[in-house]
């Protein structure tokens, strides 16, 4: 009897662990994801606390900021309206809530994206789904999984804003930047919503982002009407941008905004449930349009494949890259007054013999290199997951051998990448002279292609690790940008080691068009790029092709 009890425990476990096997990777990715960006947005907010602390110390400083900006439309409809600038709080939350509330949404659309239309794509839901795993339990676990993702970024964020907070510069109390933490992360819970919504709608992830990022830029310019004029503030409440921003963190906290981010969660999540008992694996509610091409149209060549497959990515960056491009340069004149009016870093710029909106351009365009570092990062997921999901043999049994492929995904990398820094510096000049700004088309277009390097420098390394520990590829590159971009922060605000900033990428890029561009150091980091990069694929020759 003990041995027959012994053998039925057995086989109950792994049952058990495959009823549950969805949540359980689920929660691992997205957890990992979360704390990762946690700490990103904790540190962001620490760093923007701590500036504003030591670059205006004076009321006299501090007064010359309101005037600035505290009833400037432009600004208001870009990044929301300076409300309480004057104090550490104030100038906090209006820094932090707006571009972390968009970053948080976009990482939404694509974990969630990822982790439920994705994997239903590469067929590991298949396996799953013929036993006593239904598709309303997979899509349940999943949920439960991201909800696990979003809570690991709010504690992150949470805890180190609440250790800036207790720094008597700062003085933010503990409740109110556990406040200001949820206001940041609820946005990207409303689109792990959106996006496992979508996912169920569409019959591809692609199809499912695409539809997820519509829905963010059309509440990003709903927001935007709604902040360009104190008459039309009503508008907020038709967007969920817009109710993050009416909870109003560090300045009227107004916890009774929770309530529509809270009941868009549910309907949504209810929606994805409701949707995906009632409909086949791998369809979808909508059709694909871009699926109905005949294999004749189909492109025959990896880098044809490859500009196929990502071409909607790289439009919808493109089109970011310009449109913020021309915010950022429509307000140099009133950035370059930020500047002359915070003593240190007018001190700062003036060592370099610079003023005005150039010095406010240079610090602009760290935001470009910052876009076109995922770009590269996308570009290299990409290439692994054309290997992982099987769409490579599909190549190589054409006459094309791995290192095509790979060269010439590189050549489509490296393209977009100066394409990309190229249209970031006419777009910023397109919009600095609409501001009546007093810049160089020469020394922008210079510019744009300078914050391109670090870009370059992931693509290289990304080629080496595909190439060495496939599996390691998105986790090393992405550990990799975040180091450069802490690095880079945090050397602002704190004194570090200069061994320490010379490891960082965009420390080494220089800091145009305030500072002429340091080829030297941009030639290196184009060495390293094109070193890695050569080794990866004659490493790739000699490896086996591997799954997830």
């Amino acid at each position: 009897m003990t041995a027959i009890s012994n053998m039925s425990r057995a086989n109950a476990l792994p049952r058990r662990s495959t009823r549950s096997v969805i949540a359980r990777v689920t929660t691992q990715k997205s957890v990992r994801a979360g704390a990762v960006w946690g700490i990103v947005f904790g540190l962001y907010i620490a760093t923007q606390a701590l500036t504003y602390a030591t670059s205006y110390k004076t009321v006299a400083s501090r007064r010359l900021l309101v005037q600035q900006f505290g009833h400037n439309a432009g600004i208001s409809a870009l990044v929301g309206p300076a409300n309480q600038i004057g104090t550490v709080p104030g100038f906090t939350a209006w820094k932090c809530l707006t571009v972390l509330a968009i970053i948080g949404a976009v990482w939404g659309i694509l974990t969630s994206t990822k982790l439920t239309r994705g994997e239903e794509d590469a067929g590991r839901w298949e396996l799953l789904l013929v036993g006593q795993v239904t598709r309303t339990s997979a899509a349940r676990q999943a949920l439960l999984g991201m909800a696990a993702g979003a809570t690991s970024l709010f504690a992150l964020t949470s805890i180190i804003a609440v250790a800036v907070g207790r720094s008597p510069k700062v003085a933010i109390s503990a409740g109110g930047a556990v406040f200001f933490a949820l206001a940041v992360v609820s946005s990207a819970l409303m689109f792990l919503a959106v996006g496992a919504f979508c996912g169920q709608l569409s019959t591809s992830r692609r199809q499912a982002a695409g539809l997820g990022s519509v829905v963010l830029g059309a509440s990003y310019a709903l927001r935007m009407v709604a902040d360009s004029s104190a008459g039309l503030a009503w508008l907020r409440w038709a967007t969920p941008l817009g109710w993050v921003e009416e909870l109003q963190p560090l300045t009227r906290p107004r916890p009774f905004a929770l309530v529509p981010i809270v009941a868009l969660v549910i309907v949504f999540s209810l929606g994805t449930l409701y949707l995906a008992g009632r409909r086949d694996l791998g369809a979808g509610t909508l059709s694909d349009r871009s699926n109905v091409l005949t294999i004749r149209q189909l492109p025959t060549t990896p880098l044809g494949l490859a500009a196929y497959l990502s071409r909607s990515v790289l439009l919808a960056w493109a089109a970011s890259i310009f449109a913020y491009g021309l915010l950022l340069g429509g307000i140099a004149k009133s950035g370059g007054k930020i500047i002359t009016s915070s003593p240190s870093l007018r001190l700062a710029f003036a060592r370099l013999g610079v003023s005005g909106a150039d010095a406010y351009l240079s610090v602009a365009l760290l935001i470009m290199a910052v876009a076109l570092s995922f770009v590269a990062l996308g570009q290299v997921s990409a290439a692994r997951m054309e290997e992982s999901s099987g769409q490579l043999e599909n190549l190589l049994v054409r006459p094309f051998s791995r290192a095509v492929w790979l060269i010439e995904r590189i050549a489509l990398a490296v393209t977009a990448l100066v394409l990309g820094g190229l249209l970031a510096g006419v777009s910023t000049w397109v919009g600095a002279i609409s501001d009546h700004a007093t810049v160089k088309f020469s020394s922008l277009l210079s510019a744009g292609l300078n914050v391109t390097f670090p870009a370059l420098l992931l693509v290289g390394v990304g080629v080496l690790v595909l190439a060495v520990a496939p599996r390691m590829v998105s986790i090393t590159t992405y550990t990799l940008f975040v180091w450069f971009f802490l690095v880079e922060i945090l050397g602002s605000v704190v004194n570090m080691n200069h061994w320490i900033l010379d490891l960082s990428a965009f420390h080494q890029m220089a800091a145009s068009p305030a500072a002429p561009i340091a080829w030297t150091a941009n030639a290196v980091m184009a060495a390293i790029a094109l070193v890695s990069a050569s080794l990866g694929v004659e490493l790739l020759r000699h490896r086996d092709l591997l799954g997830e």
